[in-house]
């Protein structure tokens, strides 16, 4: 067996790096924190990670014959395990998507894939990026017993985190069900490689919650304001220049243009 007999019906993906077992047999403990003199188990070493053969120091019995006596961990077990499953229905969705309909457009990048990049709880919702062949969002999904199934398809929403605030649309599939995303890149014919694109969306994902990116997000008057008191009035109308950031910009720290120079 590669599993355990007593708890969760032996899924090692159910018990934390934490989890202290205890024999079922003769109630022997095993404590990552202690490891096993008798077999030369260094401490710190999980119950997952005990050699294919450990058997309990005290009556032989195999790992097999363990139960979860505590896990401190097993909370962020299970928030990890959630986040992975949202994140393999979002990429099943989109990867239809691809599949039935995005694969012959001309402005896809075919060298990128359908991925579900840092998913997390931020107050409470699953928040993270999904790539794509065709684009690049900032996902956030409903919290655990909220119905978004109700959004209005293309309503706006502005959101706000640390780094100032950013407009969600909308949006409802069938099998994905409601959310709403925000557009970092579409198209996607800046990126390379996935790799790159995924360095991005963590980038993405790390720069939201930086408070010092707050007074780049909010200062479009004062810039505008400062540049128009260097400018003579012109002679004829022209358009009004904005000189803000945008909110691309912002929160991938100047990457995008950094992309753009590497692909030429």
């Amino acid at each position: 067996m590669s599993g355990f007999e007593g708890s969760f019906l032996g899924a090692m993906d159910k018990i934390s790096r934490a989890a202290i077992m205890e024999c079922k047999i003769c109630w022997t403990p095993y404590d990552p924190a202690d490891g096993d003199d008798y077999r030369q188990i260094e401490p710190g070493t999980a119950f997952i990670d005990l050699p294919h053969d450990w058997s309990c120091p005290n009556c032989s019995a195999p790992k097999e014959q363990f139960m979860v006596l505590e896990d401190p961990g097993a909370e962020s077990v299970k928030d990890a395990n959630d986040m992975a499953a949202v994140s393999a229905g979002l990429e099943a969705d989109f990867r239809e998507i691809w599949h039935a309909k995005m694969r012959d457009v001309p402005l896809v990048n075919k060298v990128l894939h359908v991925q579900a990049v840092g998913f997390h709880r931020y107050e409470g919702r699953p928040l993270g990026v999904l790539i794509t062949p065709w684009f690049m969002n900032l996902f956030l999904l409903p919290a655990e017993g909220e119905d978004w199934s109700t959004l209005t398809v293309g309503a706006k929403e502005t959101i706000a985190f640390p780094s100032g605030n950013y407009e969600f649309i909308h949006n409802v599939r069938e099998q994905s069900g409601g959310y709403k995303a925000c557009s970092l890149f579409s198209p996607m014919g800046d990126f390379n490689t996935q790799a790159q694109a995924v360095d991005v969306a963590r980038a993405v994902l790390t720069e939201l919650f930086k408070e010092e990116n707050r007074a780049e997000t909010d200062c479009r008057e004062d810039i505008r304001a400062a540049r128009e008191a260097e400018l003579k009035p012109p002679e004829a109308e022209e358009p009004e220049i904005d000189m803000a950031p945008s909110r691309r910009k912002v929160i991938t720290a100047g990457m995008a243009s950094d992309m753009a120079t590497e692909a030429e």
